[in-house]
């Protein structure tokens, strides 16, 4: 009987624990809202890019390579990114900063932009954005990623 409690014990106590680490577990966001736009944000492997559609806008693919991609969207409705001014940087844990120069990448009606990114294996990297919105309002966006090389 003991050992059916004990275990009983054992068991509800796991639940707990992975209960409580559920709750404290952060979203990893992916997009800002202001006003009526959302500026959405990714960092991706530059391998993830098929080799065709990196030939064609002349990007490059390494392991070493990320891309920092932005979209400017209309949060009721919004299908396709919108046409946008994107700058930014790269901040390292140690403070070295690093440019961002996007590029727009257009598919229809579609804009997205781009910044190719080298990176060392699990480096942890701040990124700011600044975003000039379709309606002219510049806004800034602020996330933290750590990179990996696959």
């Amino acid at each position: 009987m003991k050992r059916i409690l004990a275990a009983a014990a054992a068991v509800a106590l796991l639940f707990w624990s992975v209960s409580a680490a559920a709750q404290e577990a952060k979203v990893i966001k992916s997009y800002e809202d202001f006003g009526e736009y959302r500026v959405i944000y990714s960092v991706f492997n530059s391998e993830f890019i098929k080799p065709e559609i990196a030939q064609r806008y002349r990007l490059v693919r390494a392991k070493d390579r990320a891309f920092v991609n932005i979209s400017v969207v209309k949060k009721e409705g919004g299908a396709h990114g919108l046409p946008a001014e994107v700058s930014g940087s790269a901040t390292n844990l140690i403070q070295q900063s690093r440019l961002l120069e996007f590029i727009e990448i257009r598919e229809g009606d579609a804009a997205y932009y781009l910044a190719p990114l080298r990176f060392d294996d699990e480096e942890n990297l701040n990124f700011t954005i600044s975003v000039v919105l379709p309606n002219g309002d510049k806004e800034e966006v602020t996330f933290q990623r750590k990179l990996e090389k696959d």
